[in-house]
């Protein structure tokens, strides 16, 4: 493993690719959002590797992984933890039992199938990566990261995830169909890991990345330069979602709201990891284009007549990049 931070993701980058198979912009955007420090909304029909790709990057982190299948009857207390009675002797005493979100990866599988109060419950650690039982307070882990996914076609007995939990994933990533030759390479990966002597060719026995260079990387991203010109330009972007009137009508009649300022403040961050992942110190505008559909898709609502006519948020985050100039 490289001693250098870029060289040292680079190889993880390298790893996860020849695991998770025709899926190279799911993990480069699994990369970011851990050089970012952000959270992560996975949304993709069942069988394309979303779950499979965050096991295999805790499997490659010195990181404890803690999967949570969300049910309808799940309770906010299955996730944060509880009190738990106990008697010591003459004394009785409530002990904090710490949930499944006290991990350093917290896969939140099919988060739209646990009702909002449930869904509520991970509103304050997402945000201020600590959590409230019984009136103390219980600090996370400082790898903490949550990586959701979510079905988008399955919609029976779903709940929605609310705006404002929406706002605070920092990017919101579809994942396509595998093409022909990397979904062949896919039967001949599994059909080498169901051998029945467990045992798989070329295995090899590598170190896993440690947390403190997860950590060393992302002070060098917060140090890559960001120009005022470049300021503009991404705050030029988010802004175009709240007057789309001015880049046409068409755009006006397609949103009906626009991006908050969390937008501004998550596009900043990934355009700055993107830079430092592709070897550069400083951000230009095609990193800001890069990644911003996975940064605002989730925060812009369309209008009726968007959806009538079969608009998606990502053709219509595509033409304001079309139309916003750099200033």
């Amino acid at each position: 493993m490289s001693a250098d931070p870029r060289g040292a993701v680079l190889d993880l980058q390298r790893r996860l690719g020849q695991e998770v198979l025709g899926q190279p912009a799911l993990v480069e955007r699994l990369l970011l959002g851990l050089l970012a420090n952000g959270h992560l909304l996975v949304e993709g029909v069942p069988g394309l590797a979303k779950t499979r790709a965050v096991r295999s990057l805790a499997g490659h982190l010195s990181a404890r992984l803690s999967r949570i299948q969300f049910t309808p009857d799940l309770l906010p207390a299955d996730i944060t933890g509880s009190e738990i009675y106990h008697q010591d002797g003459d004394r009785d005493t409530f002990r904090f039992a710490p949930g499944p979100v006290f991990a350093d990866l917290v896969l939140a599988d099919e988060i739209n199938r646990a009702p909002a109060k449930v869904q509520a419950a991970l509103l304050e650690a997402m945000e201020e990566r600590q959590v409230t039982v019984a009136g103390t307070t219980h600090a996370l882990p400082p790898l903490f990261m949550v990586l959701a996914t979510q079905n988008p076609i399955e919609q029976e007995g779903t709940y929605p995830l609310p705006e404002a939990q929406m706002d605070r994933f920092l990017m919101k990533l579809r994942v396509g169909y595998p093409g022909v030759e990397a979904e062949t390479a896919m039967l001949r990966l599994v059909r080498d890991e169901e051998r029945p002597d467990g045992s798989r060719p070329d295995t090899r026995d590598e170190p896993r990345l440690a947390p403190e260079i997860v950590f060393a990387a992302r002070r060098l991203v917060h140090e890559v330069y960001v120009a005022p010109a470049i300021d503009r330009y991404l705050v030029d972007v988010v802004d175009a979602t709240r007057h789309p009137g001015r880049y046409g009508d068409e755009l006006a009649g397609w949103i009906q709201v626009g991006a908050s300022p969390r937008g501004a403040i998550a596009l900043d961050r990934v355009a700055r990891a993107h830079a430092w992942l592709m070897g550069r110190d400083h951000v230009t505008p095609d990193d800001v284009r890069a990644v911003a559909i996975d940064c605002l898709r989730h925060r812009i609502i369309l209008s009726y007549e968007a959806h009538a006519g079969g608009v998606d948020a990502d053709r219509v985050i595509a033409t304001l990049l079309q139309r916003v100039a750099v200033a």
